[in-house]
């Protein structure tokens, strides 16, 4: 392709880019396509002969536009929000044009210098503590690519710090702390490593958060059994429920046990910090004051593309001195003199993509009131959906909402003494009615035996429109549940 080609295909890229977007709301929200569809539409080999790319470009409106799920969707409420702006889209665009691999401040000095600054704009604009910062050269920010790959960084270090520190305990002997609520990420870790890993109970009396007593009760056991915790993952705002561990109350616990790590994932939730009114309902000042490491996803409801997690860390040489290989060919001067961030000894890869740039294209455009509302507006659109569930005859919540996830199930109040199997039974009929539709998108979950609904607003296009619309066939659907129970 010529720089003429270049150039027409680069516009046509563009136009149906916007084209796209501008017809979203139009299309249904998952993809209707049925398994290996592609496998049948594609040839068994790639062509010998290259071809023309107007007919590749053509070709992916026809075949893979149809099997895509619209995450960006007004009626996309399934999972967490994934973010997509166009100014990340032109960053992404600008950022492959360059190819840098970046395992090295060498590498590109842009790069490494480019990620320093925006991890030390992104802790201020959730308000974290400067011991988070690049610029202290002690603690420190990174992007990683998921949330799964930061705690799983943070265990590395934590284990790490904990065997130098006790050079003597078999590696059979350590445990991860998780809880029965927490993000599968945390087990992935422990598979990965080899580890054991111990889901602490929550409870639905305590709103599904780990409390101090059930932490403390867990470390007797395990210290008297001869193993040796050395790290727990906390969550601000867990995928199933929402739920908010009480970091006072394991800080409390934890200073009795120096050496345990306090990873806090806030996959999620963490972004609605960029409001001063949420951050005590995130615990901010408990994590500022007492979390090992932190972790959020701007690529959930932080409006940059994925892949954009973000991990801050206390004391950077514990991810240093736990992933720091340097082979002579990839020394350089300032690495060697300690001048200089060397990013690839912050995560597991060697190469890395360009990500901070856009982090600065969508955190200069948006600003921090363009991300302040956008928080904002989401949350008021749950809050409207959470009366409404409040106020009906029909549902009920299985967890307190918060920001903007309501988790609720199909309980009628003509049916009071239904069992928990029974209104299992029906909540997923229920599920399996509103999982059918192609025009919304909404997930399922299980909260201690229950089965319920969870409703997750967080797409930019979204509108109290689509809120009412989504109640309104909810209510619909559940109507039609019940019919079809009598019968």
């Amino acid at each position: 392709m010529d720089i003429e080609q270049f150039r027409r295909a680069g516009y046509q890229a563009i136009d149906r880019i916007c084209d796209y977007y501008i017809s979203l709301r139009d299309k249904p929200v998952s993809s209707q396509v049925e398994p290996g569809y592609l496998r049948k539409a594609l040839p068994a080999f790639a062509p010998t002969e290259g071809e023309d790319f107007q007919l590749i470009a053509d070709d992916y409106q026809k075949y893979i536009i149809p099997g895509l799920t619209h995450w960006q969707h007004p009626s996309f409420f399934a999972y967490f929000p994934t973010a997509c702006t166009f100014e990340g889209i032109l960053a992404e665009l600008y950022a492959c044009s360059t190819s840098n691999p970046g395992f090295n401040w060498s590498a590109s000095p842009a790069c490494t210098e480019l990620e320093a600054v925006v991890m030390d704009w992104t802790a201020q604009l959730l308000g974290l503590d400067e011991s988070f910062y690049n610029t202290t050269e002690v603690g420190g920010g990174v992007i990683q690519t998921s949330a799964s790959d930061s705690a799983l960084i943070a265990t590395v270090a934590a284990r790490s710090r904990y065997i130098r520190e006790h050079p003597h305990v078999a590696m059979e002997k350590l445990v991860l702390y998780t809880t029965t609520q927490t993000h599968s990420l945390g087990k992935k870790a422990g598979l990965v490593l080899g580890l054991k890993v111990r889901a602490l109970e929550v409870t639905a009396a305590d709103d599904f958060a780990l409390r101090g007593e059930t932490l403390e009760v867990a470390l007797k056991e395990d210290v008297d059994a001869g193993l040796h915790p050395f790290i727990l993952v906390a969550t601000i705002g867990t995928t199933s429920s929402g739920a908010v561990d009480r970091l006072g109350e394991i800080a409390d616990v934890a200073k009795n046990y120096p050496f345990l790590w306090l990873h806090v994932d806030a996959a999620w939730a963490g972004v609605a910090l960029v409001c001063p009114e949420y951050r005590e309902a995130c615990q901010l000042s408990t994590i500022n004051t007492y979390a090992d490491s932190f972790c959020t996803n701007f690529h959930k409801w932080g409006l940059i593309n994925f892949d954009a997690s973000c991990l801050w860390v206390r004391h950077r040489t514990h991810l240093t001195d736990a992933l720091d290989v340097t082979p002579e060919f990839l020394r350089s001067k300032h690495g060697d003199a300690g001048t200089v961030i060397d990013y690839r000894n912050w995560h597991l890869g060697l190469g890395r993509r360009f990500r901070s740039l856009k982090f600065w294209f969508v955190l200069r455009s948006r600003g921090v009131k363009g991300f302040q509302k956008y928080i904002t507006d989401c949350t008021k659109l749950n809050a409207k959906f959470a009366e409404r569930i409040r106020e009906s005859d029909q549902f009920c919540f299985v967890a307190k909402p918060f920001l903007a996830l309501t988790v609720f199930r199909l309980a009628p109040k003509s049916l009071p003494h239904l069992t928990t199997l029974e209104l299992n039974a029906l909540n997923r009929a229920f599920y399996s009615r509103l999982a059918a539709r192609s025009d919304i998108a909404i997930t399922q979950t299980d909260l201690n035996g229950v089965f319920c609904v969870r409703m997750a607003i967080g797409a930019e296009m979204t509108t109290e429109r689509d809120i009412d619309r989504t109640l309104d066939m909810i209510e619909q659907e559940g109507r039609a549940t019940l019919r079809e129970r009598e019968d």
